[in-house]
């Protein structure tokens, strides 16, 4: 009866709203059908001193119990009717499966079900598709069911509101439906808050606890009470309050809206919203009662609190602080917060100190990047420390490159310190830091991955396991790329052999400007460049990295090797005023007037394919648009080979005043295109200097119709003995299938391995020394690196050192895989702190000693990781050697299997390559010790007096290219940014030649394939290679005792095609003392009138010699090689005292080639440059007369060098 009371009083509150407002009375039918007019108005009465708080409890109550009693009764009935028919059920199915079984038998057919279990079946399904069809409407699973959630949340929020609003007016009030706007709203939120009570109502499972959870109680009290305001034209707050308890499924909500995703964001709101919602709603209770005051004391100890200062009250309350200010009156309200107190102490204590973990722990760098129009930026990831960082941000926002518009986005899964935050905080206006992951799409969004213009990934170099390392770094290229695959990317790989598995990267293409930086490969081939030129790692190191110019006024040798070290590598479009010239006229055009060194060019097949050409010589001729590479101090002066034109600077002599022009300088060189043929090598190339220039370099040297240039690729002007070697090389397998490395069948490694006496019989001299310190654990440094550029095929095979590995053969074991198809290896199974194995190599014979430890990253203490290289270099220094087989080798014969005298004539440029003086101490043994930690180079010197604190490259082991760190090449990631050909350059310089192709094929086999000697193959070892030259003896001694460097550079290149670009000095050369120190510092790119000394080592690009392998012996000692990069205290001596002694002879040599010159100079006039074909003198190597106090000395030690068994060549057959 309640509920049917409850539903006539909905009913008629519902009739009200229908009809209309006029109308003042209405006929009601009595149950006889007749018409009985009673009077019933609209306005029902309100007295606001009668309470009728009752009559909405009662609703709520009714509702929620008499609901509560049908679940009950009908759960009760359900049970009892299973129970009784549980027996019959059983009887009748048994029943059923006999007859059925029967049926079988008899008719032979399976017969379905009667009738009426499909009547059942289809009324079960109806059911379930309705209850199923409610469940998806609710469930958020459809867009309809998440529209449907978010709206009643919306609504649930919008009926909060109203009941703050309405918390200004009394508790009980009286209100005209019809005229209250709010409660209009609310009775229409409510409605629909019914509608999806019952489609929740259909779809729960268990009816019973749907009545009982917290959202139903939330209708029950909250939605019957507005009906009841409807019919009675008043309004109570009551408990409306309580749909402050819906704000506890915020979380939900947003969850839905793919809002929150990460369970910190999830578990921060929902402690916020159940921490709200619970204060929000306590806070109406306590509003209600202290309003309203007791019941039993007839509501007089009310108090007039408004909502917000009663949750002020529950705040101080759960705060445990306690006011007094506002507190509670009535019964109920000190009853309540008793209780209270107890929950919501434990809700402050637990709930609050957590929300502030969470958003302390919440991600300061975790917004989104914002591009800036007109600004490109790159995203920088991977091994993000403040060493790396630093590193990189000193070099790519260097004041010497152009203004650098480009921000640098950092993206790490690690929150910054505090001193790479400050570091951050000083570049904020380039620089700024996310923190997240490159593996995670939505991280790649925040930073506007698919705008940036490159990624940058750096790599641990200190890690233990570099092979996992690589792995990473695969990893992020692979989800950069999947989610934009144009994007550039520049990696550091540690291992070369990882290379191989970015080419399994569909859309890795370093034609598209992919880059992958391999550390151990460059740091194995700088080192290997060093063996072959001591000092070159240190220039090429300093070529690409970016320094400032550091002035020093005193003499010393800090002064010349610091403006050596400001110049860097750039590249430049050429003028057109080039066009037509040979590559050799415009290096020394740009060398004598522009003030620049070039050094190579960019080469454009017919086909598109471009190529460096590193010094091709002076058969390639400049075209339009051509790309050269200079090495300069700054990129403004590299400009001047952009802006030179003919007309307008060739009377310019202040470098400076090359600017741009407004001249057509297309058209002003037109003459010279059509006179001079692009390939035209016959002719004379007329000179782009003035006739003072012509004068001072030299004027013009006499040359043969044929250059040995023109047979580079022409077989039929191939010297005989040429001929020879390549119709035997066609059938024998000599270099790898692309023609750029020496190559031999796969040797096994007891073939190569020597014992210590074997190695002492063996005498090796000229070798290189590799010290390795490795074990089974170690990780591969790759060692194959090294071995390359040493067997480059621009080598002839004699000329290749001999390669001794000295360390432990199980480590070596490892390596020999992609080792043993290399010649002219050899294995001392030993350890490099042993003395007796160094000797037995004769450490004091070889070209350089090489240094390297595979265990240098299992230390964790820095400072320890180079023990094992310093103490190896310490020991090796402090050995003292016999001087009998120094003082032969000295000999520029030197040690020569019988028959093979060495010797060259005195215009050759091999004559005046750097040779191997006498070594009495290990100290003046070439070393170079590979380092990893920065600082303990400090350690390599004893005498020098480095500040610990002092950047590496200005330390003096640096310098002379006795130390090498892979620090250093922390500089390529922002030169191969700026500049994509540079790496290739480096690449090409350092690896001998290694190509794109080359690393294809051996990421298919892990190995170098031999393949048979065709044109092709063989043209590829027409390229350029580095030399190191002396100048106290041999075609440019006449320039090493105070000439100028420009003017063996000009000499160089007109006679040889040599392309200088640096010179190894010595460390006191400038200072007269009687015992000068050995050590040498590297000048980078001197100036023209730089002053030039006897013992001077020059670095030079040399051209590919075809007719040394005329005679095997005329170049043992060939020029790529630094024999000894620290002249030795003897042979520095003997030199300084030879220079003075011949000093006489050279005066005498100089007046009888003036009188030459004075010759050809009256002659005809002839343009002078250095196109002219190069001089094509005779390579049949002379015996030079032996001095005779040379002479003496050997006979002096004829008694001790009987004592050694005759050398013999340890080489390959193959």
């Amino acid at each position: 009866m309640a509920t049917w009371n409850a539903s006539q009083i909905i009913l008629n509150s519902m009739s009200n709203i229908i009809e209309s407002p006029q109308s003042k009375s209405h006929p009601v039918m009595a149950s006889n059908g007749a018409s009985l007019f009673i009077p019933v108005t609209m306005e029902v009465p309100c007295d606001q001193g009668t309470r009728m708080w009752w009559a909405f409890l009662a609703s709520s109550m009714v509702t929620f119990f008499g609901g509560l009693f049908i679940i009950l009764v009908w759960r009760t009935f359900k049970y009892l009717w299973t129970v009784c028919c549980h027996c019959g059920g059983k009887n009748k199915e048994a029943q059923k499966v006999v007859n059925v079984a029967s049926s079988q038998v008899t008719d032979g057919d399976y017969k379905p079900t009667d009738d009426k279990e499909e009547v059942g079946v289809a009324e079960v399904g109806w059911m379930t598709s309705v209850k199923d069809w409610a469940g998806v409407m609710i469930s958020a699973q459809t867009l309809t069911g998440r529209v449907l959630v978010v709206t009643v949340f919306a609504l649930s929020i919008g009926a909060l509101m109203i009941y703050f609003i309405d918390s200004s007016n009394p508790i009980e009030s009286c209100q005209n439906f019809y005229k209250d706007f709010t409660l209009q709203i609310d009775m229409a939120f409510n409605i629909f808050f019914l509608l999806y009570f019952g489609l929740r109502f259909i779809a729960a499972n268990d009816k019973l606890w749907f009545w009982l959870e917290v959202n139903s109680v939330v209708d029950f009290f909250t939605v019957p009470p507005v009906f009841v305001s409807v019919y009675l034209n008043r309004s109570w707050l009551g408990l409306r309050f309580l749909r402050a308890l819906r704000l506890i499924q915020f979380s939900e909500i947003l969850q839905f809206l793919n809002i929150l995703k990460t369970s910190n964001s999830i578990k921060l709101v929902n402690l916020c919203s159940i921490f709200i919602s619970t204060w929000l709603t306590a806070a109406g209770f306590i509003h209600l009662v202290e309003n309203s005051g007791d019941p039993w004391r007839n509501f007089e100890n009310s108090q007039d609190l408004s909502y917000w200062e009663c949750v002020y009250l529950l705040m101080v309350t759960m705060s445990t602080v306690g006011y007094g200010d506002v507190y509670a009156k009535t019964t109920l309200g000190r009853l309540f917060m008793v209780f209270f107190i107890l929950g919501g102490l434990a809700m402050f204590a637990s709930y609050v100190p957590e929300i502030i973990e969470l958003i302390g722990n919440r991600k300061k760098y975790g917004g989104s990047y914002s591009a800036v129009s007109g600004r490109k930026h790159i995203v920088v990831c991977g091994h993000i420390t403040l060493e790396s960082v630093s590193n990189f941000l000193k070099d790519f926002l260097h004041k010497d490159r152009d203004d650098v518009n480009v921000e640098i986005v950092f993206l790490h899964n690690i929150s910054p310190n505090l001193e790479l935050e400050a570091l951050f905080k000083r570049h904020f206006t380039q620089v700024e830091f996310y923190q997240g992951s490159v593996l995670n799409p939505h991280d790649l969004a925040r930073v506007k991955i698919e705008s940036a213009d490159a990624c940058l990934i750096l790599a641990n170099k200190y890690c233990a396991d570099p092979d996992a390392e690589d792995a990473s770094n695969i990893m992020r290229v692979i989800s950069i790329k999947n989610y934009h695959p144009k994007i550039r990317i520049i990696t550091q790989m540690l291992q070369y052999h990882n290379k191989a598995h970015l080419l399994n990267i569909p859309s890795w293409n370093w034609k598209d400007g992919d880059d992958a930086i391999c550390l151990a490969e460059l740091k194995l081939g700088f080192i290997a460049q060093s063996c072959l030129a001591q000092g070159l790692s240190t220039m090429l190191a300093n070529l690409f990295s970016m320094r400032s110019f550091i002035k020093i006024e005193e003499d010393t040798w800090q002064k010349y090797y610091l403006e050596g070290v400001a110049n860097e590598m750039y590249t430049e479009y050429l003028s057109s005023a080039f066009v037509g010239l040979s590559f050799p006229a415009v290096c020394e055009l740009c060398f004598v007037k522009l003030k620049l060194l070039m050094i190579a060019i960019e080469y454009k097949s017919e086909k598109g394919e471009s190529r460096i050409l590193i010094n091709p010589g002076n058969h390639m001729k400049i075209k339009e648009g051509t790309l050269g590479f200079f090495i300069a101090s700054d990129a403004k002066e590299v400009k001047r080979a952009f802006f030179y034109c003919k007309a307008c600077h060739d009377d310019i002599t202040d470098p400076k005043r090359i600017k741009k022009c407004a001249c057509k300088r297309l058209l002003l060189t037109l003459p010279c295109l059509t006179a001079l043929p692009v390939f035209a090598v016959e002719d004379e190339q007329p000179s782009a200097l003035s006739p003072k220039k012509k004068q001072r370099n030299g004027g013009m040297r006499h040359s043969p119709n044929t250059s040995p240039n023109m047979m580079r690729h022409d077989p039929l002007l191939m010297t005989g003995n040429d001929q020879i070697d390549n119709m035997d090389s066609s059938s024998v397998k000599r270099y790898d299938s692309t023609g750029m490395f020496h190559w031999c069948p796969a040797k096994e490694l007891d073939k190569v391995l020597l014992t210590r006496s074997e190695a002492a019989m063996t005498v090796l001299s000229g070798h290189v020394v590799v010290c390795i310190f490795g074990d089974m654990t170690s990780a591969l440094i790759g060692v194959r690196n090294l071995v390359m550029p040493l067997r480059a095929s621009n080598f002839h095979y004699h000329e290749l050192k001999h390669i001794v590995f000295v360390g432990s053969l199980d480590y070596i074991k490892r390596e020999w895989e992609t080792l043993h198809n290399f010649p002219k290896v050899s294995i001392l199974p030993g350890t490099p702190l042993s003395r007796a194995d160094l000797r037995a190599v004769n450490i004091n014979l070889c070209d350089m000693c090489v240094i390297l430890s595979a265990n240098q990253n299992n230390i964790d203490d820095t400072s320890l990781q180079d023990k094992e290289c310093i103490l190896a270099s310490l020991n090796i220094k402090s050995m003292q050697f016999d001087d009998s087989i120094g003082l032969l080798q000295a000999n520029s014969q030197g040690f020569t299997p019988p028959g093979m005298e060495r010797s060259s004539p005195d215009n050759s440029p091999l004559h005046g390559v750097a040779r191997q003086a006498s070594i009495t101490t290990g100290a003046n043994i070439p070393i170079i010790t590979e380092l990893v930690n920065d600082s303990n180079v400090q350690f390599l010197d004893q005498d020098d007096d480095d500040d610990p604190d002092t950047e590496l490259y200005l330390t003096q082991p640096f310098a002379c290219g006795t130390a090498f760190a892979v620090s250093v090449l922390d500089s390529l990631m922002s030169a191969t940014y700026f500049n994509d050909n540079i790496l290739t350059l480096i690449r090409t310089l350092v690896t001998g030649g290694a190509t794109p192709e080359l690393e294809a094929l051996v990421a298919e086999e892990n190995a170098l394939r031999g393949g048979y000697s065709t044109p092709q193959t063989l043209a590829n070892r027409d390229r350029c290679r580095v030399a190191q030259l002396a100048l106290y003896d041999g075609p440019f001694a006449d320039l090493g005792d105070g000439g100028c460097y420009g003017d063996l550079y000009c000499k160089a290149l007109k006679t040889y095609n040599m392309l200088c670009f640096g010179i190894y000095r010595l460390r006191d050369a400038h200072i007269s003392t009687p015992s000068q120190c050995t050590k040498r510092y590297v000048i980078t790119n001197p100036p023209y009138e730089f002053e030039l000394v006897p013992t001077d080592l020059i670095f030079c690009l040399m051209q590919f010699d075809h007719n040394a392998s005329q005679s095997r012996a005329s170049l043992s000692h060939s020029s790529h090689s630094s024999h000894s990069s620290s002249k030795k205290s003897s042979s520095v001596t003997s030199i300084l005292h030879t220079a003075s002694a011949n000093r006489q002879n050279r005066v005498k040599a100089r007046d009888s080639r003036d009188k030459q010159k004075t010759n050809r100079m009256g002659q005809a006039e002839k343009k002078w440059y250095t196109d002219e074909t190069e001089n094509n003198y005779p390579r049949n190597i002379q015996i030079k007369p032996m001095s005779t106090h040379m002479a003496n000395q050997i006979n002096q030690y004829k008694s001790t060098s009987s004592l050694i068994p005759p050398i013999r060549e340890v080489e390959d057959e193959c």
